[in-house]
């Protein structure tokens, strides 16, 4: 069930669209996401470098830049140290080809998931002594690492830190922070991911030691992936940088990301944002979850194209293990909640020691997707019991977790996200507690899609659907637009695929016909058909012949093209 809801902002459309030379449709999609400037709206359109903030700007930035200068100069040992998600493994990725173009004595370290845990740690450190590195770098992570970094710079070596993540009460006394999020940095945007400050950082170090600036290019596509796998939002510079990626991916001189591709089965495509979320970045984050993110990174990294595509074949296989391990997660999940007091709860916690931790998140996530209610998925690690949520807008997981502070050995995240540890022994007094505490109502718990505009059939065409690509690419924080009519007619219907998973409508609205296509569950589809019109409706329309069916349905616009030709279509998200 869900809560259907037109956005309808007041705005002068009809001036925008004049200033703009585009569709007031189109100027009320943009107005949709917040932008109403006409500046801002013009380089939304855009989305070119010359949209691009001046690195310059970001507190330490330049600082850092001239620390790693000296220490080139000078031959000392450099070491990055990342993380193992997608954004940690691309960081230092970008860090380490740009410390190495410039000459540097330079190596990376990430930390194992479940030996080492998240970011910086005191074994690192001490690995990193013994190794006579001089200055340690971090990426993606070490704003929350105080102790860690003191610790470093009490044992005689320079630290750099570079992440993205909020800024805590106390920060570390590195020699450099760079981290847009503190409070006295002027940088204007605040929501680039662990690579986007990487790159920010390499732009001006290629800079100063005279780089030429084209080859900072060579990072564009592994900006974008990060960018989209980091669930960052799509608006602003991310959205430029992204942008930037997908124009070039299709070309990569990148051997590993070449083979990648290849394995994948989308070398020589057009690829997307869609490819980057759920083909690329989850390949190369298999192996920080299921091994060793040094994998994934190792194969950005090779020359050698045999080495390259037993590293794709390998993160590939470990990808689909992942998956195979997230889809019996979920279904043991649901079946736990189905049959049990849990799906009483407005806040589901629930422990499955079986889980593998490294993807209990992921479990929390879809769970969260199914019943729309903010999720806690509980797993056996090490020494504790770890767990990983995923959150609805109704419900800020940081602060209700702040309340239960006392329980947990450790706990981090922000209003969509967090993860703690705790003793098994605390397991049901957590699921009570972040219940009982909960102000939740039943109206939070409905699921609600917001529709960008209300638009009749005959409105729609080749040039509307061509117009909306002015707006990609789609991601968090630039959604893919909705739009939806009301008491369509179903003229007919057909299931189509290899796998018989695709519905084809063909649909009717006053004297308008569009083809329509829908990806979702099909039998439930007919269920609902059946039951408000009967079954002899839902199989005169599915014969082609007059029925009665009529629906309200919410939808995408898009361009379907086949053997040379192109027509406009609509896919059926929503239907009531």
């Amino acid at each position: 069930m869900q809560k259907w809801i037109l956005r309808n902002p007041k705005f002068d459309f009809k001036k925008m669209s004049k200033e703009l030379g585009i569709s007031e449709l189109l100027c009320r999609i943009i107005v949709n996401r917040g932008i109403k400037d006409i500046d801002n709206a013009r380089k939304f359109i855009k989305a070119d470098n010359h949209g691009l903030y001046d690195p310059r700007q970001m507190k330490d930035l330049v600082k850092g830049v001239s620390i790693i200068q000296e220490k080139i100069k000078n031959n000392k040992k450099i070491r990055i140290i990342g993380d193992y998600d997608v954004d940690g493994v691309v960081s230092t990725y970008i860090l380490y080809k740009a410390f190495a173009r410039c000459g540097a004595v330079v190596d990376y370290a990430i930390p194992h998931r479940i030996l080492d845990g998240y970011g910086i740690n005191n074994s690192l450190i001490e690995k990193a002594l013994n190794d006579g590195i001089d200055t340690i770098i971090t990426c993606d992570n070490g704003i929350a690492a105080k102790e860690q970094i003191q610790y470093a710079r009490e044992s005689g070596m320079t630290v750099i830190v570079t992440d993205h993540h909020d800024v805590p009460d106390t920060i570390p006394e590195a020699d450099a922070i760079i981290d847009m999020k503190q409070p006295d940095c002027q940088y204007p945007f605040k929501l680039l991911c662990g690579a986007g400050v990487a790159f920010k950082f390499i732009q001006v170090l290629y800079e100063e030691m005279c780089i030429p600036r084209e080859e900072e290019s060579e990072f564009y596509e592994f900006v974008a992936i990060a960018t989209v796998c980091d669930v960052v939002d799509l608006t602003d510079e991310n959205r430029i940088l992204v942008r930037q990626g997908l124009n070039v991916i299709s070309d990569t001189k990148n051997i590993g990301l070449c083979a990648l591709l290849q394995k994948t089965g989308i070398l020589g495509k057009n690829i997307s944002v869609y490819h980057l979320g759920f083909i690329i970045g989850p390949c190369i984050n298999a192996s920080g979850r299921l091994d060793w993110a040094m994998k994934g990174l190792e194969l950005l990294l090779t020359d050698d194209e045999k080495e390259a595509m037993a590293l794709a074949t390998e993160l590939y296989e470990l990808n689909n293990e992942r998956k195979h391990m997230t889809v019996k997660g979920v279904e043991d999940t649901i079946e736990t909640i189905e049959n049990s007091s849990l799906k009483s709860d407005r806040v589901f916690v629930v422990y499955k020691p079986d889980i593998h931790e490294s993807i209990a998140g992921i479990i929390a996530g879809k769970v969260r997707e199914r019943y729309n209610v903010p999720t806690f998925i509980l797993t056996s690690g090490e020494n504790c019991v770890k767990g990983s949520g995923r959150s609805i807008e109704e419900y800020n997981m940081f602060e209700e977790l702040s309340k239960c502070k006392e329980l947990f050995t450790k706990f981090g995240g922000h209003p969509m996200a967090a993860g703690f540890s705790l003793d098994a022994d605390k397991v049901d007094i957590l699921r009570e507690r972040i219940n009982s505490i909960t102000t939740l109502t039943d109206d939070d718990l409905i699921a609600k899609v917001y529709i960008d505009a209300h638009i009749p059939l005959s409105a729609i065409n080749i040039r509307t659907a061509e117009e909306l690509n002015y707006l990609e690419p789609y991601g968090k924080g630039n959604s893919k637009p909705l739009f939806a009519e009301k008491n369509i007619s179903i003229k007919r219907a057909g299931v189509f695929g290899n796998e018989r998973k695709v519905l084809k409508l063909r649909l009717q609205g006053g004297t308008s016909f569009i083809d329509c296509i829908y990806f979702g569950d099909i039998d439930e589809f007919d269920a609902y058909v059946s039951e408000r019109f009967g079954n002899t409706e839902l199989q005169n329309m599915y014969k082609g012949r007059t029925n009665k069916i009529k629906l309200d349905m919410i939808f995408n616009i898009e361009i379907n093209e086949y053997n040379g030709y192109k027509n406009v279509q609509v896919v059926l998200q929503y239907y009531r």
